[in-house]
Formats: C-alpha cells, sequence, structure tokens
C-alpha cells in the first residue's frame, strides 16, 4: 500500500501544478506578488505576539516618556529605538499595526463568511423556488441596493448597539461589527447565485435528480451549489477586501472597533490627529499597510475572476 500511495501522491501533486489555474497563476507576476504580500501580512497578523516587539494592548507595558518617538530614532529620555516610532501613549507602531490587523482581518473574514452564508442560501432558494419567495428575496435586496452599503452597515451598528446595554457595549462591539457589514453586503451573493440557479435548474442532471426523488433541499446542496461556486469565489475574495475597507472606515468614523481594540481603522483615526503636528509615521504607516492589504486582496480577486472565466482562456 506504501508503494502505491507514494505513486499516487506526485501524480496529485502534477495535476495541480499542471492545472489551468496554477497555469494562470505562474504566468501573472501581478497575481503572485499580490498573493506573496497577503500571506506576509497574513502571517505577521496570525503571529504578532511571537513577531510585535512589545504588546501595545497592555497598559502595564507602557511608557509615557516613548512618545512621539521618530522612526529609527533613539528617545531623548529611554533611548529606546522604534522601528516605526510611537504614538502619543507611547505605543510602538509597528505592534500596534500588527495587533490591529488581526482585528482588521478577523472582521473581514467573518463578514464576509456571514454575508457568503446568508446570500447563497437566500440566492439558492429564490432561484430554484422562484414564486413568492423570490419575489420577497430579491425585492428585499433590490431596496437595500439603493442604499449605500456603508450607510446600512452604519445603521445596523447603530441599532444593534443602541439595543445593547451600556455595560456591554465594548465586549460585542467586534461581533456589531461582523453583523452590520455582513448583513449590508450579502446582496451581491444572493443576485449572482440566484442567476447561476436558474441556469442549472433547467440542466438534464436536475431533471434526473427531479425524476429519481431527490428532495428540493438535496438537489440545491448536492447538485447546484457545487456548480455556482466559482463565482461566489471570486465575489468572496473582492468582498474581503471591501469589508475591511468598511471595517476601518467605520472605526475611523468612531463608530467601530472599540479604543480596547483599535484596528486599522482606530489607528488611522489616531494617526490624523497628529499629521500637521509633525508625527506623520502614526498616520502614513497604518495607511500604507491597509491599502497594501486591500489593493492586494482586489488584485488578487481580479486574476481568480479572470482565470475562473472560461471565456478568457
Amino acid at each position: 500500500m506504501a508503494d502505491i500511495s507514494d505513486e499516487i501522491r506526485p501524480s496529485r501533486l502534477r495535476r495541480g501544478w499542471d492545472s489551468d489555474l496554477a497555469w494562470s497563476f505562474r504566468r501573472n507576476p501581478v497575481a503572485m506578488v499580490s498573493t506573496a504580500v497577503v500571506l506576509i501580512l497574513m502571517l505577521g497578523a496570525l503571529f504578532a505576539p511571537l513577531i510585535a516587539p512589545h504588546d501595545p494592548f497592555n497598559p502595564g507595558s507602557l511608557n509615557l516618556m516613548n512618545g512621539f518617538t521618530p522612526p529609527g530614532t533613539a528617545n531623548a529620555f529611554t533611548g529606546e529605538v522604534f522601528l516605526m516610532g510611537t504614538d502619543d501613549q507611547g505605543r510602538d507602531v509597528f505592534s500596534t499595526i500588527l495587533y490591529g490587523m488581526r482585528i482588521s482581518l478577523f472582521v473581514g473574514f467573518a463578514a464576509v463568511g456571514l454575508a457568503l452564508v446568508l446570500g447563497v442560501t437566500l440566492g439558492l432558494l429564490a432561484g430554484y423556488l422562484g414564486g413568492w419567495t423570490e419575489t420577497i428575496i430579491m425585492r428585499t435586496a433590490d431596496v437595500q441596493l439603493t442604499f449605500p452599503a456603508i450607510l446600512v452597515a452604519m445603521l445596523i451598528f447603530g441599532v444593534a448597539k443602541g439595543i445593547t446595554p451600556p455595560e456591554y457595549r465594548d465586549q460585542v462591539a467586534i461581533w456589531v461589527l461582523i453583523l452590520a457589514i455582513g448583513l449590508s453586503d450579502w446582496v451581491q451573493f444572493a443576485r449572482v447565485v440566484r442567476g447561476a440557479t436558474l441556469v442549472e435548474k433547467s440542466r438534464e442532471y436536475v431533471q434526473a435528480a427531479r425524476l429519481i426523488g431527490r428532495s428540493p433541499f438535496s438537489i440545491m446542496l448536492r447538485h447546484i451549489l457545487p456548480n455556482v461556486l466559482n463565482p461566489v469565489l471570486v465575489i468572496a475574495t473582492i468582498s474581503l477586501a471591501l469589508a475591511i475597507i468598511a471595517e476601518a472606515t467605520l472605526s475611523f468614523l468612531g463608530v467601530g472597533a472599540p479604543p480596547t481594540k483599535p484596528s486599522l481603522g482606530t489607528l488611522i483615526r489616531i494617526g490624523q490627529e497628529f499629521m500637521f503636528s509633525g508625527e506623520w509615521w502614526i498616520l502614513l504607516f497604518p495607511a500604507v499597510t491597509l491599502l497594501a492589504l486591500a489593493l492586494s486582496i482586489n488584485l488578487l480577486g481580479d486574476w481568480l475572476r479572470d482565470a475562473l472565466n472560461p471565456r478568457l482562456r
């Protein structure tokens, strides 16, 4: 058995390496660079406790004497040197970026996951069942599309925060933020899946599944869903960048992540207060990190969209 598995494993790797998707990836320098940037930033956020020189959110480790230290310059009082400088509270900017990315990425992935599950489920139901189910779902989607997503997210965030007891608001702020962004972003998933389902349900394999007595739930889950995942994957990749930007926007406006758990948006909001007083690094480095993360994910999504489009092969 060991000999057989050893023979099969390289062939599977070879098939993956020679696939159209892998070939397209190797031929696209932008996709490779974007993937490298995304992986570096995500790994930096994941291993922040091991990489960060300081714990910026531990009040016991802060020294106000280190405040406003320029990048790569020894502090006049303590003599400490910080790669990206410090903020007004003496927190190492490099460490705050690593920990801030953890919040931004967590909110982004969780919000996209919520929007994906909700949108795909409603899209499948609307496309397969039709009738009043489709009418209610798609008219709700049309109404939501008339409002900018960020305004919908702010409305949901405000309502959810308003009904939360004041003593628990900071504790649940991240989850409320995920709920707000996720509920504001499900429409595009539902519309794409509904359109693909309308096409797939008229195929011969769906008709055959009906003839042998498959239930509608089984047909949607086992037969239609696998065939509509390609566009969903592309939308999810692009939506991740939009969700991270939405989180940063809400946090920048002061209605997102709490000060006790600042994200990249919160760090940018703090930095802009000192932009005109000469402490440019407090704003610059978090802003550049957010730009690099969102741009790389967007470019990766653009490549994935083209690679999975059979008309462009």
